[in-house]
């Protein structure tokens, strides 16, 4: 499976790239916002500022709107996951828009999140699928804050303050937390994320569940 990762200037794209080639997928790095919808799959990288990364992205907002709406997949990884959504505290410029809501900072005694947390991941959904007390490396000021409190799919306690730890709207998730840091819990996650993007399969999309 073809995999695109963005390079939008900042983050450490080996350990990453590395991680999705031991776990079955050929990535393809492009810095070309015009080239992320080139593969089956999508992978945003978790390292930078907000703004920054939104407008490398820009020339192609609106495509990759479309594209993940529809169902392409994408993984998008702390900042990436960020990217997900509308626009953030962090900067003026907006997000890709896939996920309706906004990006808050962590309103806790102490920030940032820095280091080991375990998440209370959502029963059945295949990004979690084989991993038993998810426990993932995190390094954040600010979280995700969907619109729709179904598209929360994992959340985590810090210091005493529930967080939204990974979220999904169709194919598209994004995760708080940084897999290619957390050991085999977050190769297997990885894993899981490229199987499930080969298999092609529509998840759920939040504010649907019943619907005929």
């Amino acid at each position: 499976m073809r995999t695109i990762l963005f390079d939008y200037g900042a983050g450490n794209l080996h350990s990453l790239a590395k991680a999705l080639r031991r776990e079955g997928a050929e990535v393809a790095i492009t810095a070309d916002p015009h080239a992320l919808l080139d593969g089956s799959a999508l992978v945003l990288p978790g390292v930078g500022a907000f703004d920054a990364a939104a407008a490398r992205l820009a020339p192609a907002l609106d495509d990759l709107r479309s594209a993940l709406t529809a169902g392409h997949p994408c993984l998008g990884i702390c900042l990436g996951m960020q990217l997900l959504l509308d626009g953030s505290e962090e900067g003026r410029l907006p997000g890709i828009g896939a996920i309706p809501g906004r990006v808050r900072r962590i309103r806790a005694r102490r920030v940032p999140q820095m280091g080991w947390n375990t998440l209370d991941a959502r029963a059945g959904d295949p990004l979690f699928e084989g991993i038993a007390s998810p426990c993932m490396y995190f390094a954040n000021s600010y979280v995700a804050d969907p619109d729709d409190p179904d598209a929360v799919v994992a959340d985590c306690d810090y210091l005493g303050v529930r967080l939204p730890a990974a979220v999904r709207s169709g194919n598209a998730w994004g995760v708080q937390f940084h897999p290619e840091k957390s050991g085999a819990q977050g190769l297997r996650l990885i894993r899981n994320f490229v199987a499930a993007a080969a298999a092609g399969i529509p998840g759920p999309t939040p504010g649907t569940r019943g619907a005929a």
